[in-house]
């Protein structure tokens, strides 16, 4: 089959009329659709709160333990009894 016969049988393909679908299926497909749109709305509700925990946890540790402080030195002692 050469490239002008593919494109003619193509071209019969796509005029012809589109098959009946039956309604079983489409109800089906609206079914598992829905479904579908729940569990990402679910799974991107649960991602937001995970985020949102980490930022709140992260705030919390970064202001219990000031990382940004230089701590003391322990390299001279003290000075007393000026």
């Amino acid at each position: 089959m050469n490239r002008a016969e593919r494109e003619a049988t193509v071209r019969r393909i796509l005029e012809q009329r589109p098959p009946q679908v039956p309604t079983e299926l489409y109800e089906e497909a609206v079914r598992r659709g829905g479904r579908m749109l729940r569990r990402r709305t679910a799974a991107r509700r649960l991602m937001w709160l995970v985020l949102a925990v980490a930022a709140v946890a992260f705030t919390v540790w970064a202001l219990t333990a000031r990382p940004w402080v230089e701590p003391p030195s322990q390299t001279t002692p003290p000075v007393t009894g000026w």
